[in-house]
């Protein structure tokens, strides 16, 4: 079982640098995707249909912003969209698909770094989603969480943690979710794979930074205690440029 997540910070964008032809050879068994910042009506998505794949949309009420789409190859057992929360399910943020083995949650994270108001929004978002995911996994214990998390968790998810400090995406309060989360029996592939590995998921258009890999590790796919047995590989494709993110990938042995 091979899982991606890809934020593209916008679908359409993506897709005219090629992103159905990384998909169509990664053959990737569940997608997902995030900050799409479209309808479903605004994206032809023929080339991923023709590979074979189901499309599911969560996007924002507010046109260019935000939004998941979850595309498997195997039709989903049922969909779940959102969290049942309004403020946070009309801006797009979580779509639930259920399969034989396991449930993903495709979800973006909000970001805080527009202000004080936002970055309020995101600990609300945190603390939100903590007792939400926990409270699902006693009826769906075998949970995938796909996402852009917008946090990276230690010194070693970014390149400068000094001078970013207290930098929304690395503040302390963010990094204490982190460890919460991680420690709340869900798992962090890439660190239980890599302990010492710096690697990284996010950089910015700024100053040649993904050439100089000038980075942070903001996506994730937490995997339940109950999958961790399962976990085989979880690499970051960096050959894949069709946004400032790249895709994360894992594979299951499920």
């Amino acid at each position: 079982m091979k899982i991606v997540s890809y934020n593209l910070n916008g679908i359409r964008a993506a897709m005219r640098k090629g992103l159905h032809t990384w998909i169509g050879s990664e053959k990737p068994d569940v997608i997902c995707i995030q900050e799409t910042k479209a309808q479903p009506e605004d994206v032809d998505l023929t080339p991923f249909e023709e590979m074979g794949y189901h499309p599911f949309w969560h996007s924002a009420e507010k046109k260019g912003y935000s939004g998941v789409l979850t595309m498997s190859l195997e039709k989903p057992r049922s969909t779940e969209i959102g969290m049942g929360v309004e403020q946070y399910d009309r801006e797009g943020r979580v779509i639930r698909t259920d399969f034989k083995d396991f449930s993903a949650l495709n979800c973006y994270f909000p970001s805080g770094t527009s202000g004080d108001a936002r970055q309020a929004v995101k600990m609300q978002f945190l603390e939100d989603f903590y007792d939400w995911a926990r409270d699902l996994k006693k009826s769906i214990p075998r949970l995938v969480i796909p996402g852009d998390y917008n946090i990276a968790n230690t010194a070693k998810d970014i390149h400068d943690p000094v001078r970013n400090k207290n930098t929304s995406g690395f503040k302390p309060e963010e990094r204490e979710w982190m460890d919460k989360w991680f420690e709340s029996g869900f798992s962090d592939p890439f660190r239980l794979l890599n302990p010492e590995k710096i690697e990284y998921s996010w950089w910015s258009y700024r100053a040649a930074s993904r050439k100089r890999n000038k980075g942070w590790r903001i996506d994730y796919i937490s995997v339940s205690d109950e999958l961790k047995g399962s976990i085989k590989d979880l690499r970051h494709a960096h050959e894949a440029v069709h946004s400032d993110h790249c895709p994360v990938v894992l594979e299951l042995g499920i």
